[in-house]
């Protein structure tokens, strides 16, 4: 049976809804969620909420709320943050340090301790995945979204500290503070990799083109971490910057991309360089920078119009990494 404009208007309307349920658990990992809240949240009914989520999800409420408070807590033992274990399981939800390290090795197959300690030889696995995921996505992007009769995006600002590597295309590296955006973002959940050319080459491109975006800079939001998260569960943003008094609709939803100090780095190269210049960044240059990774989401900026040479086939965006202090 064919999808009708309609019945496309209202899938997006329902994908908005839930999306907005995902976000606030994930800010409220660490408080007691009832359903009716979350019901309350996306706008449907209190009876019939767990059922609509387990039917999108593929998965229940708590069965995801559990997932999510293990990837985070996971995540957190390998940023180096200096927090306890016991600071992190009730950072997360559980109630005991107990109970977390029960949870923990269950999912995960070792104690939170021995995760900490095995932090570098498992930087190197997600490392690997991450760069594999930032090639399958930008070798169909830079294609999707090329426009080849549109000025250049603007550079980097000139602020900050500069910081050379050792290949992955030399890039240069500059600490700074980078402001919140306001952006449009559709959600993608399901395995990186060509699909997300394809959803915003189908999806986001279009929708951009009919409110007049294409010149706007774009964010590219990986949220999971494709080590921790069941690849079906891995969600992507598709982000675009928006002017100042734009008004959203249905189709998308209206958020803010956390601002302040990233370290950001040009990369303009071949597609299939993209997965060495993440890698140079995460494994070499980040260790000896005396900073470490925070808990906002990294990302790619770049302008659709203009991401690809369409002379050279180059690709550039920029690669932004949230740091704090060690």
């Amino acid at each position: 049976m064919p999808t009708t404009p309609d019945a496309t208007t209202h899938r997006a309307e329902y994908a908005r809804r839930m999306n907005l349920v995902l976000d606030y658990i994930d800010r409220h990992l660490d408080t007691p969620l009832a359903l009716a809240e979350l019901a309350d949240v996306a706008h449907f009914s209190r009876f019939h909420f767990h059922r609509i989520f387990t039917a999108w999800m593929g998965e229940t409420v708590g069965d995801y709320t559990r997932r999510r408070r293990l990837e985070v807590a996971a995540f957190r033992l390998a940023c180096g943050t200096g927090e306890t274990v016991l600071d992190i399981a009730l950072g997360t939800g559980f109630g005991s340090g107990e109970a977390f390290a029960r949870a923990f090795k269950l999912k995960f197959g070792c104690t939170p301790s021995a995760w900490r300690l095995a932090t570098r030889a498992r930087m190197a696995q997600q490392v690997a995945a991450l760069g594999e995921r930032k090639f399958t996505l930008h070798s169909n992007l830079d294609q999707a979204l090329g426009k080849p009769d549109q000025a250049p995006g603007r550079r980097l600002g000139e602020d900050g500290h500069s910081h050379p590597t050792q290949g992955a295309n030399s890039m240069q590296v500059q600490v700074i503070d980078l402001p919140a955006v306001r952006v449009a973002w559709q959600r993608r959940i399901g395995p990186y990799g060509p699909g997300i050319g394809a959803f915003w080459r189908d999806t986001m491109a279009p929708w951009m083109q009919s409110h007049g975006l294409m010149a706007q800079p774009c964010y590219g939001v990986g949220l999971d971490d494709p080590v921790l998260t069941p690849p079906d569960k891995c969600r992507y943003d598709a982000c675009v910057a928006l002017p100042e008094h734009f008004q959203g609709n249905g189709n998308t939803a209206i958020s803010v991309l956390p601002g302040g100090r990233y370290a950001v780095a040009r990369f303009q190269g071949p597609t299939s360089n993209i997965a060495d210049a993440w890698m140079t960044l995460t494994r070499e240059w980040l260790p000896s920078s005396g900073l470490q990774c925070d808990e906002r989401p990294c990302f790619e900026r770049f302008h659709a119009a203009t991401a690809r040479d369409p002379a050279t086939g180059q690709f550039t965006c920029d690669i932004c990494i949230p740091v704090r202090p060690l």
